[in-house]
């Protein structure tokens, strides 16, 4: 093991007794690494690299963008790209000069943010006696000797920095997810009940209304994932309460108008599903062979196969999908975020199970893009389904080719 550096804290305070221990767990794995005892783990990354990474992952260290830009301005001292944390990595710029790399920063807000970085176990202060930084050279011109802040315990945990950045990452886009179902659900909540007070049906619209305004408050920009769901969830509660009283508003007659319309946009828009995905026309299909599943049952699909087909909707799902119940749940809400209707979905579970409805929504979800009514789809598959013309496994086919 080398010879343990003085490791007190810039200015002679006192030592603490975390930043003490984190000197000799660094020493240790700064041992095993030079032992070749470290497997994957090498203890360097690109500085570049890891500087980026960490700024993702700032708040998840209470790291400000100050303290990030200082630890930048440190480790522009370094001549190498790259970071080896298997010995110290002492830079020893002045105070002048590390101000100036960090844009005119004060030598209080300096002191401040460099306590951070130490606090956060980012670097080691490395004194020396006075507690100047300088590096004591020999007659060759190599330095022999440094004193400064040690950039090593960095390096030492770029592998844990680069995996917290990608936590962060995929943080940011379940946010962003949670944010565009919000958005959905308040305009398509609104322009409901915008139009039933508008054609003067029964119902509860006003407290509707109410309920919408109290759900439509600002979420703040930082706000968790946790308290977004939340906010989601309660806004799909109250878009199916809002489409059943639009729904059950209709009179027989609305009810016959809107499916022989719904009939047509399907005719006039080709959406088929399967010839979506398959390229088949839907007129020259075979019927269902003997050995063909049942249009009801899936059996002879496993969930693990039908997720590697859609994969899309295990973001969605609210604590994963470990069985076909959890499927069913999820697809349920996805079906509201894809603009199908609940009489939609309650006849295609009917026509086909629970299980097939829910895979037809999921497959719907990987292609949204390309669907431009997901109800119509649903529903003329639907039909395909109660006449036996319908298989969900060619279309899961299909995706995963």
């Amino acid at each position: 093991m080398v010879d343990r550096l003085a490791t007190t804290p810039f200015g002679g305070a006192p030592l603490r007794a975390k930043n003490f221990v984190r000197m000799r767990d660094a020493e240790r794995h700064q041992e095993r690494l030079r032992n070749g005892e470290g497997g994957n783990e090498t203890g360097t990354a690109e500085k570049w690299q890891l500087i980026r990474a960490l700024t993702e992952a700032r708040d998840i260290y209470g790291l400000s963008d100050r303290s990030i830009a200082v630890l930048e301005a440190l480790t522009s001292f370094h001549q190498d790209r790259r970071l080896d944390g298997k010995s110290p990595i002492i830079v020893f710029p002045s105070n002048a000069e590390l101000s100036i790399r960090c844009r005119g920063m004060s030598p209080a807000t300096l002191r401040r943010h460099l306590a951070a970085l130490v606090d956060a176990g980012f670097i080691f202060r490395r004194d020396s006696a006075n507690g100047k930084r300088y590096a004591q050279r020999n007659d060759s011109g190599l330095v022999e000797n440094a004193f400064g802040f040690d950039l090593a315990p960095l390096a030492l945990r770029a592998a844990e920095i680069f995996t917290q950045a990608d936590a962060e990452r995929e943080r940011a886009r379940q946010v962003a997810r949670i944010r565009a179902e919000m958005t959905l659900h308040l305009r398509d909540v609104a322009k409901t009940i915008e139009a039933a007070l508008h054609e003067n049906r029964t119902g509860d619209w006003e407290d509707f209304s109410l309920r919408l305004v109290a759900l439509s408050g600002r979420v703040p920009r930082v706000a968790d994932a946790s308290l977004l769901k939340q906010r989601a969830d309660a806004l799909l509660r109250l878009r199916a309460e809002v489409e059943a009283a639009y729904l059950n508003s209709l009179s027989e007659e609305e009810m016959s108008a809107n499916e022989s319309a719904s009939e047509r946009h399907i005719q006039n828009s080709n959406t088929d599903l399967n010839s979506e995905l398959n390229g088949i026309d839907p007129n020259t299909r075979p019927a269902a062979s003997a050995d063909e599943p049942s249009p009801r049952r899936s059996s002879s699909i496993g969930l693990k196969q039908f997720l590697s087909c859609c994969p899309q909707l295990k973001d969605y799902a609210r604590d994963g999908i470990k069985s076909w119940k959890d499927v069913v749940a999820t697809a349920d809400l996805v079906r509201s975020m894809l603009g199908i209707s609940p009489s939609a979905w309650a006849e295609a579970r009917k026509a086909m199970g629970e299980i097939d409805s829910a895979i037809v929504v999921a497959a719907i979800l990987e292609r949204a893009e390309d669907i431009r009514s997901p109800g119509g789809y649903l529903r003329d598959l639907t039909r395909k389904a109660e006449k036996g013309r319908f298989s969900v496994q060619p279309m899961l086919k299909a995706l995963k080719a």
